[in-house]
């Protein structure tokens, strides 16, 4: 299965309540903050909800 590297590259700071909470099911807490998950369909959906505020990389 693929995985993907995310970094949070801006701020959750007053952005939509539905946006903040997929960041934080994908695992990001702060700015700069890094993590791995599986490409799944369910993560690939949040992934493309928030994508202006990531950076996203094959890992």
């Amino acid at each position: 299965m693929d995985k993907l590297k995310l970094t949070l590259v801006r701020s959750t700071a007053g952005r939509l309540a539905n946006h903040k909470a997929c960041v934080r099911g994908l695992g990001l807490r702060r700015t700069q903050s890094t993590a791995v998950v599986d490409a799944t369909p369910e993560n690939l959906g949040m992934v493309r909800k928030v994508a202006y505020l990531l950076k996203v990389e094959e890992a």
